[in-house]
């Protein structure tokens, strides 16, 4: 399976609560943050959630 890499891009001030909770989840914490998370549904389903915050780039 490839990796993503997710970048936090924007603030979680002012989001709602589950926004946060899916952005510490994913193990963002501030701007400019990046992790590198496998490609599975429930990572891309996280994404979904706060796409307005992230950007995701293709690793390997």
């Amino acid at each position: 399976m490839s990796n993503l890499k997710i970048t936090q891009v924007k603030s979680q001030i002012g989001g709602k609560q589950y926004q946060r909770d899916t952005l510490r989840t994913l193990g963002l914490k501030r701007i400019g943050q990046s992790v590198v998370r496998e490609d599975r549904p429930e990572v891309l389903g996280m994404i979904q959630t706060v796409r307005h915050l992230v950007t995701v780039e293709e690793v390997d």
